[in-house]
């Protein structure tokens, strides 16, 4: 009989939660071996093995329906897949040793508080230019040229110290939203962390409540908006966007 693990024993194993091993057993993306007749989950070591590549597949950033439909195919094979994720691993070590060069370089400038005059190209150095081209790309085609405008002012217009301090308090509002999901998206704690959101985004434009709601929309159809949400929490990117609905419909078009 092949070795047993308990969900909690697999979550100690893995560094992920029971919560999250339970997500994914409802989604079909990783199911027991076996359960129970108490229907406690258990599972086997072929378990341990999908979920390992569904980690890596976190970390290159994939979604959780892109994992389930590449691990899925018939045609799957572990040792390529291995292989692989060994590739770009060596490929991602490199850049990020270009990263923290980078970082050092940006940290020079900021000693004795002297005036950060950086070149783009020190400024993006380790990054992956196609990747940044594109995303620029996107930005000026999907969204409203004003508010993209606005957007680059309001950050050009921020001290260094400014936009460190904003950056921090969109990542405690959304951890703390990743937290309170059990609440429910339309409860009263959420939705007051949901207004701070909310004000976090008008650090960069006006977000009146069609276009509040729209980012919620793109925060599940964007891939790469999921990808973030989803490594906070497993279903987050879907409960902003409703949540995100919620307080447009009943606050801010009633504020409107």
């Amino acid at each position: 009989m092949s070795k047993r693990y308990s969900v909690k024993k697999v979550a100690e194993l893995s560094g992920i939660t029971v919560r999250a091993l339970h997500h994914y057993d409802e989604i079909g993306l990783l199911k027991p071996a076996m359960r129970s007749e108490k229907k406690y989950r258990y599972y086997d070591e072929s378990n341990l093995l999908r979920l390992q590549q569904i980690l890596f597949y976190r970390e290159l950033d994939f979604t959780l329906a892109q994992t389930k439909a590449i691990l899925d195919d018939p045609e799957f094979d572990f040792v390529k897949a291995l292989q692989a994720h060994r590739a770009l691993l060596v490929q991602r070590h490199k850049q990020m040793g270009n990263l923290i060069q980078t970082v050092d370089q940006t940290l020079e400038k900021f000693k004795g508080d002297q005036p950060m005059v950086l070149q783009d190209k020190d400024l993006y150095q380790g990054f992956d230019q196609e990747k940044i081209d594109r995303w620029n790309k996107e930005v000026d085609e999907k969204y409203d040229p004003e508010k993209v405008a606005e957007s680059r002012r309001n950050v050009g217009k921020m001290s260094k110290q400014q936009f460190k301090e904003v950056q921090k308090q969109g990542e405690r509002v959304t951890r703390a939203i990743s937290e309170a999901m059990d609440k429910g998206a339309g409860s009263p704690e959420i939705q007051e962390l949901i207004k701070q959101h909310h004000a976090w985004i008008e650090n960069f434009y006006n977000c009146p409540a069609d276009m509040y709601k729209g980012l919620g929309q793109l925060y599940v159809e964007n891939p790469e908006f999921t990808a973030y949400y989803e490594k906070i929490k497993p279903g987050l990117a879907a409960f902003m966007c409703q949540a995100m609905g919620y307080f447009a419909d009943t606050s801010l078009k009633a504020k409107g």
